[in-house]
Formats: structure tokens, sequence, C-alpha cells
């Protein structure tokens, strides 16, 4: 998914219908994934699909939520 992408604008979360944020594949072992910091919630995109359904939706812990942020931030 590029971060261009129009799509982005109106993609939301399906538990608190807010804004997702991409966060790109940094290496070969990482995925590109929609992120909702607020429920600390990441959504995969699997083949350029987002898969947006509350239970593909995975919580990630503290130390995972600080390392996507500053991901989202580059």
């Amino acid at each position: 998914m590029n971060p261009d992408d129009p799509l982005l604008k109106i993609l939301a979360c399906p538990l608190d219908k807010g804004t997702l944020h991409l966060v790109l594949a940094t290496g070969p072992a990482q995925k590109e994934m929609l992120y909702n910091p607020r429920l600390h919630r990441r959504y995969p995109i699997v083949d350029g699909i987002p898969q947006l359904l509350p239970s593909s939706g995975e919580q990630v812990s503290d130390d995972e939520h600080e390392d996507l942020l500053k991901r989202m931030a580059q």
C-alpha cells in the first residue's frame, strides 16, 4: 500500500471508527500494517488488501506500541 493512497483517508478502525495509520515494513521480517494507536491494535495488509475485520486485529504490547509510533513518525 502506498502512503499517498487516497483509500487511507477513508479507512477506519472497525472498533472505534477512528483513523488508521499506515506502518510500512522496514525489513524482510516485518510487514505492512494499519495501526490504531488509540486502542493499540494493528491490522494486517495481505497482498495489498487491508484486513479490517475486528477479529483480524491484534492487540500490541506497550513496547511494540512505542516501536510502531516511532515507525509511523518516519
